[in-house]
Order: C-alpha cells, then structure tokens, then sequence
C-alpha cells in the first residue's frame, strides 16, 4: 500500500498555532477548483459515500472545494507511471473533507475528518483488483492566492506546499461549491489507526491505459510528499 503521513504528532504541533477564524478568509478562496484537465471535481460524482464507491474520471487531476464557513473537501486521481514497462501504469483515488484553518501567517491547514476518507489504488502488474482502504492526512498549503488566469480569463488558485514547492495551478469550476455533506458521512464505533490505512475490502481493477493530464511527480507525491509529510510540518513551524 502507499503510505499515507502519520498524523498523531502533527496535532501537537498544530495547536500550538494561532488560527484566525475561517469565516475572516478572503472569499474568493470559496468554491470548487479544478486542476487543467478539467476532469476532476469534488462531490457525488467522484465519490459517493452511501456505496463506497468511486466514479473514474476521463483524466487525471485534482480538484479541492472550500467554504466560508470553514470546510473543505479534495478529489485527487493520479497515474503513476513505469517507464520500465508502460503497461503497468498504476492508478489512484482518493477523496476526503473535513475542516480547515488559515494561520496569522498566511497558511492554510487542512483537518480531515479521520473516518471518512477512502483510497482506491491499482497496480495492473501486482494485482488483479484495485484495493480499496481508509485514508487521511493532513496537509499544510505555506500560502496561496486568486489571480485572474490572462490567458484563460478564469479565476486561478495557487497553492504552494508546506515547503513553498508550488502545485498544479486549479480553475474556478464551481461558485457556490459542488461538495458531498460536510458532517461524518461513515461514522464508525471505533477509531481507525492515525495511518489511515486500514484495509476494508477489494474493489474492481482500474484500467491499465490511463489517460495522463498532467506532469505528476510520483516521487513527490507518494513516497516523499505523503511519507514526509509530519517531517516537512514540523520543519516548517519551526523555522
């Protein structure tokens, strides 16, 4: 499985932080943003909580919502691929909401709610099905911004990583945002591990042949950028 960032010793260094209210943010943050392929949007068309099912896009991409009131939900679809063999490219869903923050500094924090993220991730030349489990993590933006995309004429997200490594820029696609419930949607009676990888059940396959929309860095994104993440937070509030 890919590792998802441990988030037990982010929580401490994350109330040690002052906060401003998310109802004091800029409001041009609020709505549905979509990366370029425009293909990836949060809500029920990518996820549907009720059959714990994913809906595959046509291509990969991102695509977060933020409310004023202070909730946020993300939609990631990425291919991996294997420039040793092309047709074992992996594949890989993932959804969840929760809460966010903005920091006196700028940032902004992402808090999703543990029990209701999911992962859908493939590996045609490993196994024969897509392996379906809990995910979370918690993601720290060093700061972004809203321009006015001159080529595309749409309103343009940016948003730097907790290293100031900038992301795929996103796309004003909704206003109001299109999002699923902001409460738990799959409350359970116990906890899941803060790993976020508790395995639930196997799912269909994904296709081998995905369509790539984008310059993905699997390296950052998986093994670095997930992996390290509690390291780079830590490193980050600290400075």
């Amino acid at each position: 499985m890919l590792p998802s960032a441990p988030v037990a010793p982010l929580a401490v260094a994350l109330l040690a932080l002052p906060f401003v209210s998310a109802q004091s943010n800029v409001t041009s943050l609020t709505g549905t943003w979509s990366s370029k392929s425009n293909a990836v949007f949060t809500g029920p068309n990518f996820y549907d909580p009720v059959n714990e099912k994913f809906f595959e896009p046509a291509l990969t991409g991102t695509s977060y919502s933020f409310t004023d009131d202070g909730f946020y939900e993300e939609a990631v679809y990425v291919a991996v691929a294997n420039p040793t063999n092309p047709s074992c490219t992996k594949g890989v869903l993932q959804w969840q909401h929760g809460r966010y923050a903005i920091a006196e500094n700028g940032s902004i924090v992402l808090h999703p709610i543990m029990v209701d993220g999911r992962q859908l991730s493939s590996d045609p030349c490993k196994y024969s099905t897509a392996i379906y489990t809990r995910f979370n993590t918690t993601e720290v933006f060093k700061r972004w911004e809203v321009v006015v995309d001159e080529y595309r004429g749409m309103h343009r997200l940016n948003l730097y990583k907790f290293d100031g490594a900038p992301m795929n820029p996103m796309y004003l696609a909704y206003s109001p945002p299109q999002m699923l419930p902001t409460q738990t949607l799959n409350p359970t009676t116990g906890a899941p591990k803060a790993t976020g990888a508790s395995k639930l059940k196997v799912k269909r396959a994904l296709p081998s042949n995905l369509k790539k929309a984008e310059k993905i860095n699997a390296d950052k994104w998986w093994w670095i950028g997930l992996g390290m993440t509690s390291v780079g937070f830590l490193g980050f509030f600290l400075k």
